[in-house]
């Protein structure tokens, strides 16, 4: 029996964060993970995802700009992009280990099991501590239909050797369309299938709209309000049914990602024998991101029921919380601040807090000013026909209630939007700053 005074399930971001932080107070840490370190972000989604974009922004400028002062278009190749990805990933558990062991912490590779309220197996080691912390992170939810064990994920997609001709996302979220976008350039047929009428549901529609319309520009095939209910493996690759109210009809393509969201990683932590409350969305937590039913225990990104968004920055910040908590006896709330999103798409979509719809719903007295600017210098002086805005300003504080973009560099553009909220600055402050020009951020004082 190893015995810590911490003990952490998880190495993503918002385990390592905890785990560093206590290991610097003096604390005794353990933590393992049955995958390698590192978590999602920096091997399986955010970082690998960023550097096959960036080759696709290349392309797409050189394409853009074509006899406006460019000739010819450089060609894309798909072994090469691998390779270079493999630099950011493949030496990045190592690093990430010998960090672990630099602060003291003891490592383990082994799946968790519960065995009672502070003790877990591993593998032929049992580990005892006076706190656990969840960060298990998230996985691809599983598709219940005939064939979905035929069907690949994110990660596959960031590690194939070779890009198929035809591929198949199943739902309409980040994924499909950040992948989609990234193997249409590259000279893939595309087709997402979505069960709803609006993709990108927690995204403004109106902007959302101006992204169909590039995407389907891009000669991706969008489908929506349709269900897929079976994949079937033929000679050639896989065969997609789907039906909707017109009846069924097929796909026959190279490849089939599940791309319909993702769920907490913790269904096989045997949570009641520690007498964890839990359910479909995670962890059960109080504001301290303390387990309601087991005090021993705490958990923090993806795993946890949380009022945050499933981001890395999120997943850092409540990292955060929980070693103070930890550390200091429970003496810190979560609370969280205005947190940009983004969809990196090309054009990307991105967004600070709230939507119209959600605007409504609370019965708040705002302005809305939604425009379309391809006419924009921003926009026009690179060729880009997607730019458009949408702000929701509060009339009486005449602060930003919500901001919403669609264009050039709107990733980068967003975080003054936030930044400007968690200030609590009113659009009459942003709009008597001076900014750099020609910018991106000189657009601001024109779309509030």
């Amino acid at each position: 029996m190893k015995e810590f005074d911490v003990f952490v399930i998880g190495s993503g971001m918002a385990g390592m964060t905890v785990a560093k932080k206590c290991a610097s107070e003096g604390l005794s840490v353990g933590i393992t993970d049955e995958r390698p370190y590192g978590g999602t972000c920096a091997l399986r989604g955010c970082d690998p995802k960023k550097v096959l974009t960036g080759v696709t922004e290349v392309f797409r400028s050189a394409q853009n700009l074509q006899h406006k002062g460019l000739e010819g278009i450089p060609s894309l190749n798909w072994k090469d992009l691998m390779r270079f990805k493999s630099t950011f990933t493949d030496s990045m558990p190592g690093k990430i280990e010998k960090d672990y062991k630099d602060h003291g912490i003891i490592t383990f590779h082994s799946q968790a099991k519960f065995l009672d309220p502070n003790t877990i197996e591993l593998n032929e080691t049992r580990v005892k501590a006076k706190k656990i912390i969840l960060a298990t992170g998230a996985r691809p939810r599983t598709l219940n239909i005939p064939g979905g064990e035929y069907t690949l994920t994110s990660t596959d997609f960031l590690n194939l050797k070779e890009l198929p001709k035809s591929l198949l996302f199943i739902g309409g979220g980040y994924i499909a369309f950040e992948f989609a976008h990234i193997a249409a350039r590259f000279g893939a047929k595309v087709t997402i299938v979505h069960r709803g009428e609006h993709p990108l549901a927690k995204f403004d529609h109106n902007i959302v709209k101006h992204l169909v319309s590039a995407t389907e520009k891009l000669g991706i095939d969008i489908v929506l309000n349709t269900e897929v209910t079976e994949v079937q493996k033929s000679e050639k690759g896989f065969l997609v049914t789907v039906e909707n109210k017109n009846g069924k009809n097929s796909y026959p393509v190279s490849a089939v990602f599940n791309s319909s969201g993702r769920v907490p990683a913790i269904d096989d932590l045997d949570l009641e024998k520690a007498g964890i409350a839990y359910n479909k969305k995670g962890i059960e937590v109080n504001d301290y991101l303390q387990s309601t039913s087991n005090t021993h225990i705490y958990s923090a990104g993806d795993s946890a029921v949380t009022n945050g968004l499933p981001l890395t920055p999120v997943a850092v910040l409540e990292g955060h919380v929980v070693a103070s908590n930890v550390i200091g006896n429970n003496h810190k709330k979560m609370k969280y601040p205005a947190i940009p999103s983004v969809v990196f798409t090309l054009p990307p979509v991105a967004m600070v807090g709230m939507t119209e719809r959600e605007a409504n719903d609370q019965d708040l007295s705002f302005e809305t000013k939604y425009e379309s600017v391809p006419g924009w210098f921003n926009a026009k002086r690179t060729n880009q026909d997607e730019y458009a805005f949408k702000t929701l300003i509060d009339k009486e504080s005449d602060r930003i209630l919500g901001a919403h973009l669609i264009g050039p560099h709107a990733e980068e553009t967003i975080n003054l939007f936030a930044m400007a909220m968690n200030a609590d600055l009113k659009t009459h402050d942003l709009k008597k700053m001076l900014y750099s020009y020609p910018s991106m951020a000189s657009d601001i004082s024109s779309m509030i």
